[in-house]
């Protein structure tokens, strides 16, 4: 367990010092910000070093209460080869998250990236084999859907680490359960979601806005965790619709390479045109767009007026926001007809009523509730993240309970009054084995 805790700690240590050369692919493969690379790469190293604290702590074999002349213990083990399917939206901490995650816990990893970002997938990998993980223990494998489609279908696969699509996680989780000569493998998956900010009356509008600028936009709306679908108490929308109009223009668009860019291109063109055709389908319920520039495949940051929570019916991946409004007095309501939608990711409350947060953290069905706050930048061992319902099936990344998954857990049982009275196990070689 420490030469595995230890491996991961060199392996942040690396990371870090090979900062600038993972910043530099982030941008130039994924399209990212430089805020948000060196975010990245931050968060990579976090949970290297998280995983490699918990390990220590809570993977350790355990002696359990028994009768007198008894004695329990239960050991925690790797459960063999583990997939991880990694979505290119977070190539480098979630691509790791995932991989450290299985190794810390003694098992091997096949980790595959996705097919967009498949060489800051093979620096790291390259990192961790350096670090002291074996060549033969972590293998990274790069494709498209139909390597994942194979490794799935695998039966040596022991478990599978996925992130991406709640439509992909599906097909992962019928692969796993439809051939009857395998064993029952467990599923880790985190999806994305129709996630919903409440405003109340109450709440600071300048506040909000920076709040809602930075949850719908930042990355170019491309997080899991982004906002989708503002929703502003009646009384108020009008002036936070002015408002957030207003702070709009003040987002700069262009290469993500360039210090001053706040929104950079979408990740490919098959993202692009699906955005595109889907704004273009609600052009007259634009409330406010902006302009971007031509050579790339830049999504104009996007205002869409919708008429109620239930004309969103799934997800868009992208700088899009959608607002609708609610009636006072309707706040459980409105917790309800979102939570009625059946993703359960992220949800934001901005209000000033003590009530009013305690009824939507009593209410709110999501894996990450965020009040008076972003909705997006979870932090590893502050802020575990993942969802629940149409938007995956937990343990939360990042928190204290994620590598207990990884492994399969066997309680052993001796009565030390047996063999003749002899209360004391003879060694290997006093047994003659």
């Amino acid at each position: 367990m420490d030469d595995r805790a230890a491996c991961l700690e060199r392996l942040a240590d690396l990371l870090e010092k090979h900062r600038d050369e993972l910043m530099a692919i982030c941008v130039q493969e994924a399209f990212k910000t430089i805020a948000d690379a060196i975010g990245e790469v931050r968060e990579a190293a976090d949970f290297c070093r998280y995983y490699a604290q918990q390990a220590r702590t809570n993977l350790q074999a355990i002696e359990l209460p028994g009768p007198t002349g008894e004695r329990n213990m239960l050991h925690i083990e790797g459960r063999g080869v583990w997939a991880t399917i990694a979505p290119w939206n977070f190539p480098l901490a979630i691509f790791l998250g995932q991989t450290v995650a299985a190794l810390v816990t003694g098992n091997s990893v096949v980790a595959k990236p996705a097919p967009q970002t498949p060489r800051i997938a093979a620096l790291a990998v390259a990192l961790a084999h350096e670090a002291g993980v074996p060549a033969d223990v972590l293998i990274l494998v790069t494709g498209g859907t139909e390597v994942g489609a194979a490794l799935t279908a695998d039966v040596r696969i022991q478990g599978v680490a996925f992130t991406g699509s709640t439509a992909t996680a599906r097909k992962i989780a019928r692969a796993l359960l439809d051939d009857d000569s395998r064993p029952i493998v467990p599923l880790i998956a985190e999806t994305g979601g129709i996630n919903a900010m409440i405003v109340d009356s109450t709440a600071l509008p300048e506040q909000v806005v920076a709040d809602v600028i930075a949850s719908s936009f930042r990355s170019a709306g491309q997080r899991c965790s982004a906002l989708r679908l503002l929703l502003v108490q009646e009384d108020i929308a009008d002036g936070v619709i002015e408002m957030l109009s207003g702070a709009m223009e003040t987002l700069r668009i262009g290469r993500s390479g360039d210090p001053a860019t706040d929104v950079g291109p979408v990740i490919d063109q098959a993202a692009y045109d699906k955005l595109m055709a889907y704004r273009e389908s609600v052009r007259g319920q634009w409330l406010k767009t902006l302009d971007v520039p031509t050579d790339g495949l830049f999504v104009p940051p996007t205002l869409v007026r919708i008429g109620a929570i239930e004309d969103l019916n799934q997800e868009w991946f992208g700088p899009i926001l959608h607002v609708a409004t609610w009636e006072a007095g309707k706040l459980s309501e409105t917790i309800a007809r979102v939570n009625a939608k059946g993703y359960g990711l992220t949800m934001g409350l901005h209000s000033r009523i003590a009530r009013a947060a305690e009824v939507i953290e009593a209410e709110a069905a999501v894996g990450n509730l965020y009040i008076n706050r972003s909705m997006i930048g979870a932090v590893v061992g502050s802020q575990p993240f993942g969802g629940e319902g149409l938007s995956g099936t937990g343990p939360k990344a990042g928190g204290p309970r994620y590598l207990y998954r990884f492994c399969a857990e066997r309680a052993v049982s001796v009565d030390t009054t047996s063999a003749g009275g002899n209360a004391t196990l003879l060694s290997l070689d006093e047994g003659g084995i």
